[in-house]
C-alpha cells in the first residue's frame, strides 16, 4: 500500500512539471561553522539553568497551519504532551493550499484526520484536465485499487485548517495558544524551547525537549535550522468564480496559456478558484486597474468558453488577490532538540500541487520514527532520531516513482499530445 499511496501525488507532479516546463523553458550536524554561526543570529542563548524540560510539555510546535495542526493531533494521540503556539488563531484566508491530492487524503486517513474534510463543503477531485490551443485531454488519478472514498479533495484552506485545529484541541494533552514566537532558546548547542509574545504582548518562554518549527512559508525561524534558498519565479493572481460549471466536473483544470499556466478547481459546491500564474516577482497594479485590464485582455481570451462570463464577472467584482509563488529545497542543519516541517522546511512551486501531501507524509514518518522513544529527554537518542528523519522522509515517493514509471510514461504520452 505504501507504494500506491503516492500515485495521485505523482500524477499531480507530472501535470505540475509539465506546466512548469511550459512556463520556464520548453547533511549531519556538521554544517560548516560559518553557516552555523550565521544561523545562530536568530537564536537566544539561555542564561543560567533552564527550567525542567517537562514544565511545558514534551513537544513545542510553532505554527498551527496544516502541518502544525496535524502534527499536534498525531503526536498527542500517541501520548505526548504538546504545546502549540500559533500567531493567529482566526480562520486563515489564503488562495493556495486548497487542493489535497489522493495521496494526501490517504495520509490524512492514516493519521485519523479524514473527518476534517467533512462539513466544510469540500469537493472530490478525480484528476486533471489540460487545455492548450483549443485542444484538451483528461488525466484521471489511478484509483481503481482503492476504496471509493479515496480521491483528491478541494476546499477553502481556512475551513480545513480550523477543522484540524479544533480536532487537535479536543485532546486533553494539547495546549493551543495564540502567540508570536520571536526566537529559539539554545543552550550548549541544543534547542531547549522558545521565546514568544503572548496574545497580550507579554514576553514569555516555553521549554520542551523537542521543538518543531512549522511556521509556514514566511518563517522567521527557519534560518536557524536550515540553509534557506528561496526562489520566487512567479506570482499567483487569485479570483473566485461563482455559480458556474467546469468543463470536466470534479477535476482540476490546467490551461497552458501564454505567457504562463492558468488553474481552475472547485473550492465549494458554488465556487471555483482561478489562479493565474504571472512570471516574475512584479505583477500589474490592482489599484490603478492594470491588473483588471491584463486579466480581461491577455488571460480571458485563453480560458475555456464555458468559464468566460464568470471569469469577467469575478474581475468586475474586484476581489483580486495576489501572492508570490515560492520554492525552496530542503537543506537542513540537523540541530539537537529541534526540527523543521511543512513550508518552513521545504516548499514546492504551487503548480505541482504536492505541498500538503508531502507535509502529511512527513508527519507519518516522524510519528513512526518517534514511537519507540518514549522519553524525549534522552537527548543523545533524540538527536539520532531527528537526524534519521531527514533521510527517511525521502524514501516512499522515490520508491513509488520507480514502481509506477510505466503507467506514468503512458500518461505523459497523452499529455504530450496537446503540448
Amino acid at each position: 500500500m505504501m507504494d500506491q499511496c503516492a500515485l495521485g501525488w505523482i500524477l499531480a507532479s507530472v501535470v505540475g512539471a509539465a506546466a512548469l516546463y511550459f512556463l520556464f523553458g520548453k547533511k549531519n550536524c556538521g554544517a560548516s561553522n560559518e553557516r552555523r554561526r550565521e544561523s545562530l543570529k536568530n537564536i537566544a542563548t539561555t542564561n543560567g539553568e533552564c527550567k525542567p524540560s517537562n514544565s511545558d510539555g514534551d513537544i513545542i510546535i510553532v505554527g498551527a497551519g496544516v502541518a502544525g495542526s496535524a502534527l499536534a493531533y498525531t503526536l498527542a494521540k500517541d501520548g505526548r504532551r504538546v504545546h502549540v503556539i500559533e500567531r493567529d488563531l482566526t480562520e486563515p484566508d489564503r488562495i493556495v493550499g486548497e487542493l489535497l491530492q489522493p495521496g494526501g487524503y490517504l495520509k490524512l486517513t492514516e493519521l485519523g484526520l479524514e473527518d476534517c474534510v467533512d462539513d466544510i463543503d469540500a469537493q472530490r477531485v478525480y484528476g486533471y484536465a489540460l487545455f492548450k490551443d483549443g485542444k484538451d485531454t483528461r488525466l484521471s488519478y489511478p484509483l481503481e485499487k482503492f476504496h471509493s472514498d479515496v480521491s483528491g479533495r478541494s476546499f477553502h484552506n481556512g475551513r480545513f485548517i480550523q477543522r484540524m485545529r479544533q480536532k487537535a484541541a479536543t485532546l486533553p494533552n494539547v495546549r493551543l495558544v495564540q502567540g508570536t514566537v520571536t526566537s529559539l532558546l539554545e543552550k550548549n548547542g541544543t534547542i531547549k524551547g522558545v521565546q514568544y509574545k503572548n496574545k497580550s504582548g507579554q514576553e514569555t518562554t516555553a521549554y520542551a525537549p523537542l521543538t518543531i518549527v512549522c511556521d509556514g512559508c514566511f518563517s522567521n525561524l527557519r534560518r536557524t535550522l536550515c540553509n534557506p534558498k528561496v526562489d520566487v519565479p512567479s506570482c499567483f493572481v487569485g479570483l473566485v468564480l461563482e455559480n458556474c460549471d467546469l468543463p470536466y466536473a470534479n477535476h482540476g483544470h490546467v490551461i497552458l496559456a501564454d505567457p504562463s499556466p492558468i488553474l481552475f478547481y472547485p473550492i465549494s459546491s458554488t465556487e471555483i478558484r482561478c489562479l493565474v500564474d504571472v512570471p516574475g516577482q512584479k505583477v500589474p497594479s490592482i489599484s490603478n486597474g492594470e491588473m483588471a485590464n491584463y486579466l480581461k485582455n491577455v488571460v480571458a481570451p485563453q480560458i475555456p468558453p464555458q468559464l468566460y462570463d464568470s471569469f469577467i464577472a469575478a474581475i468586475d467584482k474586484g476581489n483580486i488577490r495576489t501572492m508570490p509563488n515560492r520554492s525552496m529545497p530542503a537543506d537542513p542543519y540537523p540541530t539537537p532538540g529541534a526540527l523543521l516541517m511543512g513550508d518552513a522546511f521545504n516548499m514546492r512551486h504551487p503548480l505541482t500541487g504536492g505541498g500538503m501531501t508531502v507535509a502529511l507524509s512527513d508527519i507519518v514518518v516522524l510519528r513512526d520514527l518517534l514511537k519507540p522513544l518514549r522519553d524525549l529527554n534522552d537527548a543523545p537518542s533524540l538527536c539520532k532520531y531527528l537526524e534519521a528523519f531527514y533521510t527517511l522522509r525521502k524514501v516512499p515517493f522515490t520508491r513509488s516513482f520507480v514502481h509506477h514509471r510505466i503507467r506514468l510514461e503512458r500518461k505523459c504520452v497523452r499529455l504530450a499530445s496537446i503540448i
